[in-house]
């Protein structure tokens, strides 16, 4: 095993603006993550989604410290990861907004366990709460995995340098 070597001085900070420029090269998908409160259905956008581990079977997600919405779907516990479709841009701008109704014009069914899981999504992942850490100016949320599904002929929505993008390519 190698040691680490250790740096030949002070970290030089890196500014948000090109953080932001340089990680925006990694497409991702785009969620949105709910659930269901006693006054309505809940949401908010989220890009930072990854898979974390099969065995036991959990995911992760990254909401923003700023986020009002986040607090009120770790009370509740249990709340649904959907990955959005290529054709859900309004979708994602709707529940990126904060103060709105979010749902409005939008369909959802319930989850076995509650939370919405959104009509014409990629996938859904219904999920309780595992853990939470800190992770700067967000939040990294580790979630178990409660029930998934996917449909094989819907094809993702991404987000790649600021900007939405879709998958090119033969499909399945």
């Amino acid at each position: 095993m190698s040691a680490v070597p250790e740096a030949d001085g002070p970290v030089e900070a890196i500014s948000p603006q090109v953080m932001r420029e340089v990680l925006g090269h990694f497409a991702s998908g785009v969620t949105v993550v709910t659930a269901h409160t006693a006054e309505g259905p809940i949401g908010f956008t989220c890009q930072s989604f990854s898979s974390l581990s099969l065995d036991p079977p959990l995911v992760v997600f990254a909401p923003a410290r700023t986020s009002s919405t986040w607090p009120r779907l770790r009370n509740i516990g249990r709340f649904c990861v959907n990955v959005l479709a290529e054709e859900q841009t309004g979708v994602s701008a709707a529940f990126a907004r904060s103060g709105s109704d979010k749902f409005a014009g939008v369909h959802w069914r319930p989850s076995r366990h509650g939370a919405p899981v959104l009509d014409d999504v990629v996938a859904w992942i219904d999920c309780e709460l595992w853990a939470e850490y800190d992770g700067g100016d967000h939040t990294l949320v580790a979630a178990r995995v409660l029930d998934l599904g996917a449909d094989p002929d819907r094809r993702p929505l991404l987000f790649h340098r600021g900007a939405y993008g879709l998958l090119e390519g033969p499909r399945g």
